[in-house]
């Protein structure tokens, strides 16, 4: 499934990271954050929108909130969340367990600036019951995403 994926993308780029599995759900970001025992800020939320019928996908702070101010600014477009059903077609992730790596399709991917603000964030990790740990720089640098503002 899409935790293989990204399994298998990280071992393709030999890359360390090791994706921490949950008997729980962490498929919420208050969820994630009780599961590894930290706030809520620092799960790395990643948005998965269509701005002019193309896939973005935005990953920002877990308390943050998009400014549609902001992203129309930034996308010229109004922001428009993915159904859960395009969410798995374009990503092959499911809704909970979305995040920028082992993506089954390629997709423009955004960091917000929110993240910036700490050491470690953790995103998903492919399904709704795993994560990862990982630097917002490092997330940049593998991810070759662009730092944008879109969020209050």
């Amino acid at each position: 499934m899409s935790v293989e994926n990204v399994k298998a993308y990280f071992r393709e780029n030999d890359l360390p990271y090791e994706i921490m599995e949950f008997e729980a759900s962490t498929e919420t970001v208050e969820r994630a954050a009780e599961a590894l025992g930290v706030a809520p800020a620092l799960i790395a939320k990643s948005l998965a929108f269509k701005v002019k019928d193309r896939p973005v996908l935005v990953v920002t702070k877990g308390d943050a909130r998009i400014d549609n101010q902001k992203f129309k600014k930034q996308f010229q477009a109004k922001a428009k969340m993915m159904s859960p059903d395009e969410v798995l077609e374009i990503t092959g992730h499911p809704v909970g367990g979305v995040c920028p790596f082992g993506l089954k399709q390629p997709m423009e991917i955004y960091l917000d600036e929110s993240l910036r603000s700490f050491d470690r964030v953790y995103p998903a990790g492919g399904s709704r019951n795993t994560c990862i740990e990982i630097s917002p720089e490092e997330l940049a640098r593998l991810t070759k995403a662009p730092w944008v503002d879109v969020c209050k």
